[in-house]
């Protein structure tokens, strides 16, 4: 899971989440916005804060499948490493490959701009095993206590 501090207050959290009923999340803190049986997934607004300045996304190869909850890459910034998980189980169908050379769009924009990869969804039913948006909001002010 991320290591995260938890700097974040409930009303900032509330202000950098967008309400999308189409975005889930984990509680290792990664996000899939899902589009029939795919879903661009990456890092939350949250971890992104977290993590602060990131410098280095490590990206898998298009093609790879790994299960759910399995590391598929990392993350770099100047305070830490830490990898990150398949929200669900499914096979990379493309990587935001304007990472490799601008990893810091992910502290721009963590859950949107800053995807990290794209996923063909093995088994749509483990979608409703993650958090919605006002689900996350509070597993994360929870987090906090």
């Amino acid at each position: 899971m991320l290591s995260l501090k938890k700097n974040v207050s409930p009303k900032t959290l509330s202000t950098l989440l967008k309400y999308n009923l189409t975005k889930y999340y984990t509680k290792s803190h990664e996000w899939i916005d899902v589009k029939g049986n795919k879903g661009k997934s990456g890092i939350s607004v949250k971890a992104a804060h977290d993590l602060g300045d990131i410098v280095f996304v490590e990206l898998p190869n298009i093609g790879e499948s790994f299960p759910k909850e399995e590391s598929y890459g990392a993350i770099e910034s100047v305070k830490a490493a830490s990898d990150i998980f398949m929200p669900v189980e499914g096979e990379i169908v493309s990587v935001n490959e304007e990472l490799i050379d601008t990893a810091g769009l992910i502290n721009e924009d963590a859950e949107g701009k800053g995807w990290v990869v794209e996923i063909q969804i093995a088994n749509t039913e483990e979608i409703k095993e993650l958090m919605n948006e006002q689900q996350y909001k509070k597993f994360c002010e929870e987090e906090e206590h």
